[in-house]
């Protein structure tokens, strides 16, 4: 029996889920430990896992953090007063 792809998997850990999304390691484990996770996280008892579809939901509503952690900072045009 094959295993199955990252992209067939419900639930992720954090590093398939670096790697899924292609985003930066250290930027994303700190990005864990500042969120509450709203409706992509779940816990097994101290492991952090990452509901795929609902994180690919949160990254598309939120575009510029999907680019901060991968790329740093955002380089969307910040409004200038």
């Amino acid at each position: 029996m094959a295993k199955p792809t990252l992209a067939e998997k419900d639930i992720l850990n954090p590093s398939e889920t670096i790697k899924f999304f292609n985003l930066s390691n250290r930027k994303f484990y700190k990005f864990l430990g500042e969120t509450d996770g709203g409706d992509f996280l779940a816990y097994y008892k101290e492991r952090k896992l990452i509901l795929r579809v609902a994180f690919e939901k949160y990254l598309m509503l939120n575009p510029e953090i999907k680019e901060e952690l991968a790329n740093g900072e955002s380089r969307q045009r910040k409004n200038k007063a």
